[in-house]
């Protein structure tokens, strides 16, 4: 600051000796003015700027910090955790993971089992190649405890209800080979092995898509325990009242009026009343003098061996659900018909399919589209939410770096071709300095002054006074004024 006072100085005593009147002092304050101005504008902007910037919420970071130490001795500056975390996280990594998932559903699904042990060419080789499959998958799990921890901290492996799906998948592949190795008596290793089977929930842990439908299903559990509540319902309203109308009535059939044996190959439900089935035999056989008669006969207990009837509180409810099920009701409904008539037993069947059926069991597939469609949302607006935080990330890096550039960033001196052209010069290095950046003049006694963030290229032009050195940044809008109260000032 005393360079500045004493670089004016020499300013007002120059222009005093080549301007005796006084005009050109005149001239000089009303830029100072000018500048002053400019600079106390400048300065208000700036910090409006950095008010408003406080005043803006900052969204909280949502990205879980891994633990300092992994198994309680691997930190994160150790090479090995560190290979093992940039090995996890590699993209190649888990599609490699995943063909080698869909490889073991694929040998699973090619082996043939045969009895008493016994194997052939196929199966022996599925045998060796399913110790790769558990080598892969050994190794993955070693690689995710060391890179994520074991248990006792958040994001932890087994803290994941997938990982700790895969790490009882994996645990049991071991021991079970084991096992088989070591050929204990009395224990049978393929019930273990049956195990196996769990190994293609892993494509859910890897594919995204197949874990939104699942968590879809599970989130649906408690909406789809009230439809079952209603479902349960519906059946034993129905059930007590088929009890109540239709009990006894499945048993009776034709039989030989003289030997008492079944008229019939397939046993059908008859009945003596109005419109239902009566035994009367076709012509062939009344030649033969051979009469029919509806009775209950002891070798045949109902259709279907006796359980689909109205007898009691539970066959009732089982045959309601198979006509809720909408598979064979017909039938159901034709072999009352046959035994009580026809006239007014469809009424029960058709609104029980109707709303059994039709409305009821539809409500399932209702609540599971809605969840899915919820689940939907939430996977789209993690997403989003990611690329969003990435973005922002990014962005606030940009501006860190160019804060810092603006803070330490120097402007070249003046070169020795813009000495020589004298007068006003705009400036063709200056990189937008914030105020304050000020800078000592070739002369020793001037100093610069820098006004704005953004480029100096594009918005100052630069003054300097060629008698004293002193370099000036100023507004491009301010130009013009400047012009009329420095007319003849600059060389």
């Amino acid at each position: 600051m005393a360079g500045a006072t004493d670089g004016d100085g020499e300013l007002r005593r120059e222009n005093s000796l080549r301007d005796p009147d006084g005009s050109q002092g005149q001239r000089t304050d009303l830029w100072q003015q000018t500048l002053q101005a400019a600079v106390a504008a400048t300065s208000q902007q700036d910090q409006n700027k950095k008010r408003q910037q406080q005043r803006k919420p900052v969204r909280p970071s949502q990205t879980v910090e891994r633990p300092e130490r992994s198994l309680l001795c691997l930190t994160l500056k150790n090479p090995v955790r560190k290979l093992c975390i940039s090995i996890v996280e590699w993209r190649p990594f888990e599609w490699f993971i995943l063909i080698m998932i869909f490889a073991n559903c694929v040998a699973l699904a090619t082996q043939t089992p045969f009895p008493m042990a016994d194997s052939n060419q196929v199966n022996a080789a599925l045998e060796q190649i399913e110790y790769l499959f558990i080598i892969v998958f050994t190794f993955e799990c070693i690689l995710k405890i060391i890179a994520l921890g074991f248990l006792f901290h958040p994001g932890a492996y087994l803290r994941n209800a997938w990982n700790s799906l895969d790490f009882v998948i994996v645990v049991i592949g071991l021991v079970s080979t084991v096992l088989s190795r070591m050929n204990i008596q009395g224990f049978d290793v393929k019930a273990l092995r049956a195990f196996r089977v769990l190994r293609p929930l892993r494509l859910v842990s890897g594919v995204p898509s197949l874990q939104v439908v699942l968590n879809a299903i599970l989130r649906a559990m408690v909406p789809l325990l009230h439809i079952a509540l209603l479902v349960m319902f519906v059946i034993i309203i129905y059930a007590i009242i088929g009890l109540e109308l239709f009990c006894g009535k499945l048993h009776s059939t034709c039989v030989d009026a003289n030997t008492g044996q079944l008229a019939q190959v397939t046993p059908t439900p008859c009945g003596s009343q109005g419109s239902a089935y009566h035994c009367e035999p076709p012509p062939s056989v009344a030649s033969l003098g051979i009469q029919w008669v509806c009775s209950s006969n002891t070798t045949w207990h109902g259709p279907n061996n006796g359980i689909t009837n109205f007898d009691n509180f539970g066959l009732a409810m089982l045959t309601v659900f198979q006509c809720v099920s909408l598979e064979g009701w017909t039938d159901v409904m034709y072999w009352v018909n046959d035994s009580i008539g026809r006239e007014w037993p469809w009424i029960y069947f058709v609104t029980l399919v109707i709303l059994g059926s039709f409305f009821v069991l539809n409500l399932v597939l209702g609540v599971l589209s809605g969840e899915f469609s919820k689940e939907r949302e939430k996977a789209r607006a993690r997403g989003l939410f990611q690329k969003f935080r990435e973005k922002q990330q990014l962005e606030e890096d940009l501006k860190g770096y160019l804060d810092w550039i603006t803070q330490a960033e120097d402007i070249e001196p003046v070169n020795e071709e813009e000495e020589d052209n004298g007068g006003l010069t705009p400036g063709k290095n200056a990189k937008g300095l914030r105020e304050g950046g000020g800078r000592w003049g070739p002369n020793g006694a001037s100093s610069a002054l820098y006004l704005d963030e953004r480029s100096l290229d594009e918005c100052f032009a630069k003054w300097r006074y060629r008698s004293s050195g002193t370099t000036i940044f100023l507004p491009a809008g301010l130009s013009s004024a400047i012009r009329q109260s420095m007319d003849g000032s600059a060389d």
